[in-house]
């Protein structure tokens, strides 16, 4: 699997807000968890509230500025640009792959 095509396939589709593509990036149980909005999502269900929510409804376009891959495991930082106050703002996300697909991501904003 060539993890780096992965992950710019994945910031592809997410600023494209195709949803069904997006999610098929991931596992059926995978786990979302951001502390800047104090929760975790689970599965499809919980990853589509919060692309909804958090990407379509500011219109966040996500730009990779650095990615570090070891193993299954990829560390990205990233910069946002919406439609929400702070208009532009830095991010990281931690993400494990299993199966050639996301099995879990910590993201954050710096």
């Amino acid at each position: 699997m060539d993890i780096r095509l992965f992950i710019e396939e994945w910031i592809k589709l997410g600023n494209a807000f195709d949803t069904d593509a997006y999610l098929e990036k991931y596992r059926a149980d995978a786990i979302l968890d951001d502390p800047s909005v104090g929760r975790k999502f689970i599965g499809h269900k919980g990853i589509r509230d919060y692309f909804t929510t958090y990407f379509i409804g500011y219109k966040t376009q996500t730009r990779l500025m650095k990615l570090d891959i070891h193993g299954n495991e990829a560390h990205l930082e990233v910069e946002f640009t919406g439609e929400f106050p702070e208009g532009k703002i830095g991010g990281t996300f931690d993400i494990i792959l299993r199966d050639e697909k996301i099995a879990a991501v910590k993201a954050a904003l710096i």
